[in-house]
């Protein structure tokens, strides 16, 4: 078997042969072995374990992506308004601690108690974990304009780098382990917020549908899910249906009977009054499994360093277009659901500048459109135009790759994903040079 192949089958992460076989190699010349045939003859769980570590990359930092905290804030909130039980909230995969850390602040902040909420962080990387447990982080930990938090929540642990505070620590459980080997059956519907962003694009077709599914049974049917950015497409074809929080790109089951919290609070609303929460038909365990496994591996938490509005996530009414009449107004209005008025902003674009930067989000904006409208040949030709004119579009590359994996050229969504891949990497690097 392939190094490729014995990755995919112990993680289900889809990496291309070329970083599998940049992987073997590596390991081989750390541990002195010369012989590439014996050492994956010989391949142990720990080697293994040891291999993917190098195919990881735990990338995050303190309050990434803030929207997606401040809606799972305002869903706890309002959840808490009619139910006063616990919230239980899940970070998968959780990287370094930073993104089940940041739900705790962001808790913490909005008066929420210590005893009504608990928080999971699962990883499948040791490192991951083992960093996430210390708790202590560097600057590249703190990128927000915003870090008083860090006053209230961090100590100093001396050369520029910080200890989080016992408290916030308190409310967070770490464990190691791989999604797609949980056994779901234990946590059904226990989680009421899930954060798993970043991760799905990173699965072929199967293993995305399958980590979904094990997912959606983890989540409440009240529950809200946290996606990134690429990933809303694929959640949307497996059951679930984006709220209107603008950028958070949250999610909740389109088959749930009538969610009682899901939709009832938009960031910045007032909770709703506190009423008596109806039975559940099937009571939830008080407490769960300590996790024994968490998600596929995270080669990484990309996202893109701007974020750009996906049309399927309608905005709160009152929303403005952008003044300046030209791609922020075409975004504002696909925002909006101003569908054929941001298409016809987008053409005015490509009209007048076709081979500006503006055009090249023009043909992106204009594969968001044509793809929520089903038409998915069309989407993938505004998307290839997109990269052609832009070759480093992180987020058309990932939509490319989606469709790619739908049409079953698996190479081909490979290959998209190392571009992706490579292009976070490459922004990732001149931000911590700079």
């Amino acid at each position: 078997m392939s190094a490729q192949a014995m990755i995919r089958q112990a993680t289900g992460l889809n990496v291309s042969r070329a970083e599998a076989d940049r992987a073997v190699r590596q390991r081989m010349g750390r541990i002195g072995e010369v012989n590439r045939d014996h050492y994956l003859a010989t391949l142990s769980p720990h080697e293994l374990a040891e291999l993917v570590e190098l195919l990881v990359v735990p990338e995050s930092w303190m309050f990434r992506d803030p929207e997606a905290f401040k809606a799972a804030v305002s869903y706890v909130q309002a959840r808490l308004a009619y139910d006063p039980r616990p919230a239980r909230i899940l970070s998968l995969p959780c990287a370094g601690g930073e993104e089940p850390y940041s739900m705790a602040m962001a808790l913490f902040d909005a008066g929420v108690a210590p005893a009504s909420f608990a928080i999971d962080a699962i990883d499948l990387s040791s490192a991951c974990v083992a960093r996430a447990r210390a708790g202590v982080y560097g600057r590249n930990a703190f990128r927000s304009n915003d870090l008083t938090f860090r006053d209230r929540y961090f100590t100093m642990a001396g050369d520029d780098r910080y200890r989080i505070n016992d408290p916030v620590r308190a409310q967070v459980r770490i464990a190691q382990g791989n999604l797609l080997a949980m056994d779901t059956s234990l946590y059904a519907g226990y989680y009421d917020v899930i954060f798993c962003r970043n991760l799905l694009i990173y699965f072929d077709k199967p293993t995305t549908a399958d980590a979904i599914a094990r997912l959606s049974a983890m989540l409440d049917d009240d529950g809200v899910l946290l996606a990134g950015y690429a990933e809303v497409p694929s959640f949307t074809r497996q059951g679930f249906t984006p709220l209107p929080h603008r950028y958070a790109f949250a999610l909740k089951k389109d088959r749930a009977p009538a969610p009682r919290y899901a939709s009832l609070q938009q960031p910045g609303e007032p909770a709703p009054p506190r009423v008596q929460a109806e039975r559940r038909t099937a009571p939830r365990p008080a407490v769960p499994p300590h996790p024994a496994a968490a998600p596929a591996p995270r080669p990484h938490r990309a996202a893109a360093t701007t974020r750009r509005p996906a049309p399927a996530l309608q905005p709160p009414p009152g929303a403005t277009p952008a003044p300046d009449g030209g791609i922020g107004n075409a975004r504002a209005l696909a925002d909006r659901g101003q569908l054929t008025q941001a298409a016809a902003a987008c053409q005015a674009i490509l009209a007048a500048a076709p081979h500006s930067p503006a055009a090249a989000e023009a043909y992106f904006i204009l594969g968001m459109l044509r793809e929520q409208a089903h038409d998915v040949k069309e989407a993938e030709q505004f998307w290839r135009r997109c990269i052609y004119l832009q070759p480093d579009h992180y987020e058309a590359l990932c939509h490319l790759a989606l469709l790619a994996e739908q049409q079953g050229d698996m190479d081909g969504a490979a290959t998209l994903k190392a571009r992706a891949r490579r292009i976070y990497q490459r922004s990732n690097a001149a931000r911590i040079e700079s």
